[in-house]
């Protein structure tokens, strides 16, 4: 083993971590609460993989123009998950949809969690 693969992030089983279920439905309230302007984007930091956070920060970035430029104020986004879809393509990566009911529009967001360092890592995150 090379000396740089030894301290990069190490995968991790499945078995040897928790159930992903809650922390993807704590990961989307978040996420649609940093867009929202209602959270600071860095409480989610330990929760993604570098490339993810990058790409919250530039969406999380356009979300504040936006607002700014129609002249609205940040609030705390209303809504409900309606359903967790969550399936296992390799041991230590899951891949989830979760759809999200507020008012007036639903939406999906897609997850890819890797368990990298026993714990899982948000690799990719998008909403449609």
């Amino acid at each position: 083993m090379m000396l740089n693969e030894y301290f990069a992030p190490q995968p991790t089983p499945s078995s040897d971590l928790p159930d992903p279920a809650p922390l993807l439905r704590r990961l989307t309230q978040g996420v649609l609460e940093v867009l929202a302007g209602v959270r600071d984007l860095d409480q989610l930091a330990r929760w993604f993989s570098e490339d993810a956070y990058r790409s919250l920060v530039t969406r999380s970035n356009l979300a504040a123009r936006a607002r700014s430029a129609r002249g609205v104020p940040p609030a705390r986004p209303r809504f409900v998950i309606r359903s967790l879809r969550v399936t296992e393509p390799i041991d230590g990566v899951v891949e989830a949809v979760v759809v999200v009911a507020g008012p007036g529009r639903t939406r999906a967001v897609a997850v890819r969690l890797e368990g990298l360092d026993r714990r899982w890592r948000a690799t990719s995150l998008a909403i449609l």
